[in-house]
């Protein structure tokens, strides 16, 4: 039966007119205006790659292979290798060939200041398959992770049942452990699958001290040459990325520090306890949160705590325990909360460099009645976040609070899905997907409390990012016929919006096309942007269900400071940040 044949009841069926794609009626008019007789030449491409693309550099030959491809790619007549008809020149737009971001750009930024003026793309948990509570433990999401770009691995290790040996497992739950050797073996074989630029690994340790000294010597065979061990015992500043290539970088509390005062205990998880995350509001994920965050009234976390990450300590950890001094060596980023509150926390030394980890919840409180001083912090220190205790689904935050004031290590649950995983992995496909990106000057400038960036300031605008949404297509191809309605073809809108800080943070919508396969909106939206360095475009299909809740038809999330101007393909992924085979939108970027 056709996709465009639907049966009604048991003995009737309903057919629809097939909508053919055809170049919406602004192509058709630049395409007139650079052509001549139906024909558009080899330097007319060019002139339409500079004037419209704002491709300010191309070339003759640019140009010309552009037009190579197309022929190569389609075979048909309509190509003449001198020139491009309307047909060509819509296919190239609409083509693989013309992303919105340019396929050309690698590592494009500055990489040799601190690791500390970085965003770096951050697990959470890196070793669960699902949940936080009952899933099982393995490589597999590491493997995942490190392909995907992650470039922070997160590993709990506790003892195995008789002491002998070291898991890899989330402690006081029913996750099924995976040996630690396995997952070092394979980091020290992906860590670079996808990116030259180095990796942490961050020890959630639970050890006593000879599980340490066995550790280390695990790690120290399974790396070898590639694991980076400082001279000193403290580091005065970070090393930068690019000197950081290809290395293993390990980051956890120096023994010493798991040895006092262990008996503190997390006050999240007591003041929680019994409480579960909301369930999401739709299929495929909840709502992003806004910057400035919930703060729960009966919520005491604070940061006389000591501990990394939402656990307790064991009773294996002794005031009078030996510590192991090769395990100490290991140690390239030392973690720890010291005393005395926030302002302890957040203490610059000018002789030392350190990592501290806040929970969402904690850090949402902090940004209350110390913003500034954790954006100076992070100019010379490393603040990573991680996901409150009880995101027992895996579910995560809006990494903008964490971004917004200068957090590297936004730590995120990679093995789900929703709109707040999107934006991270938006954001983490700019500075060509490396996994490390230049955190901008507004978050780097020293000076008097006026001078440090704060995110709910009354900002002027910079530019306005105006995007026009011309037309869908691929959902014919990659979904069933029934995929979206039983009795109809689908309904399609886009939602557009930006994350970003508040001032800029809004999402809209087209109209609601009704039974079309390739639906053509052509709507334009304006958003003025004060902050366009920390903004994310995000891009959602819905197809409309009356009587349902609307169904997933795909997503995007770009970062706004690497969106090329003019008519760009847009791909669409699914709910897990896969991308589709087919499904793509055509837009048109500008900034005025």
């Amino acid at each position: 039966m056709s996709k465009q044949t639907y049966r009604v009841c048991l003995c009737f069926r309903r057919k629809f007119r097939l909508t053919v794609s055809e170049a919406p009626e602004e192509i058709k008019s630049l395409f007139r205006q650079y052509s001549e007789n139906g024909i558009m030449s080899i330097d007319q491409l060019r002139r339409f790659l500079v004037e419209v693309q704002g491709e300010e550099n191309a070339t003759t030959e640019d140009a010309q292979a552009i037009i190579d491809k197309l022929h190569e790619q389609w075979h048909l007549n309509i190509f003449q290798r001198k020139g491009v008809t309307l047909e060509a020149f819509f296919w190239y737009l609409f083509g693989d060939i013309n992303p919105p971001l340019s396929p050309k750009i690698r590592v494009h930024q500055d990489m040799n200041a601190p690791l500390s003026h970085y965003f770096i793309y951050t697990g959470h948990n890196s070793y669960l398959t699902g949940n936080q509570l009952s899933s099982d433990c393995s490589d597999v999401p590491i493997i995942s992770a490190l392909k995907d770009g992650v470039r922070v691995i997160e590993l709990d290790i506790w003892p195995n049942s008789d002491k002998s040996d070291i898991h890899v497992l989330h402690g006081r739950t029913l996750t099924t452990p995976v040996a630690l050797i396995k997952c070092l073996k394979s980091i020290r074989e992906h860590a670079f699958d996808s990116s030259e630029y180095p990796v942490v690994i961050t020890l959630e340790d639970h050890l006593t001290a000879d599980l340490q000294a066995k550790v280390a010597e695990m790690v120290t065979q399974t790396f070898g040459e590639i694991l980076f061990a400082p001279d000193s015992d403290c580091l005065k500043e970070f090393p930068s990325p690019e000197s950081l290539k290809k290395r293993i970088i390990i980051s956890t509390k120096p023994p010493k520090e798991y040895l006092e005062g262990k008996e503190i205990t997390e006050k999240e998880s007591d003041s929680q306890k019994g409480k579960e995350a909301p369930p999401d509001e739709e299929a495929w994920g909840k709502e992003v949160p806004n910057l400035k965050g919930d703060i729960a009234d009966d919520d005491n976390d604070d940061l006389d705590v000591d501990d990394d990450d939402d656990e307790e300590e064991d009773d294996m950890d002794k005031p009078n325990q030996k510590a192991a001094p090769e395990y100490k060596r290991l140690i390239a980023i030392h973690a720890g909360k010291p005393k005395g509150g926030l302002d302890g926390c957040l203490h610059v030394d000018p002789d030392k460099v350190r990592r501290l980890s806040l929970s969402e919840q904690q850090l949402e409180n902090a940004i209350i009645t110390h913003g500034k001083q954790i954006v100076r912090f992070t100019q010379r220190n490393i603040l990573r976040v991680y996901p409150k205790g009880v995101r027992i689904n895996s579910s995560n935050y809006n990494p903008l609070i964490g971004w917004s004031h200068g957090a590297q290590m936004v730590a995120f649950n990679m093995q789900g899905y929703g709109r707040s995983l999107w934006l991270m992995q938006g954001m983490f496909r700019a500075n060509g997907g490396c996994g490390y990106i230049k955190k901008p000057d507004i978050l780097l400038r020293h000076g008097t409390d006026d001078q440090i960036f704060d995110a709910n300031a009354s900002l002027p605008v910079k530019t306005t990012l105006k995007v026009t949404v011309y037309m869908g297509e691929g959902w014919y191809y990659d979904f069933k016929h029934t995929h979206f309605d039983m009795y109809s073809p689908p309904d399609f809108y886009t939602r557009i919006g930006i994350a970003g800080v508040p001032a800029d943070s809004k999402m809209k919508k087209t109209k609601t096309l009704e039974d079309n396969w390739s639906p053509t909106w052509n709507e334009t939206f304006e958003f003025p942007l004060t902050v366009p360095e920390l903004a994310l475009l995000r891009v959602e299909v819905h197809e409309y269900d009356m009587s349902e809740k609307d169904d997933f038809g795909g997503q995007t999330c770009l970062p706004v400071w690497e969106i090329r101007k003019g008519i760009r393909a847009v791909p669409l992924y699914n709910r897990k940040g896969e991308k589709y085979k087919s499904v793509k939108l055509l837009m048109r970027f500008d900034f005025i």
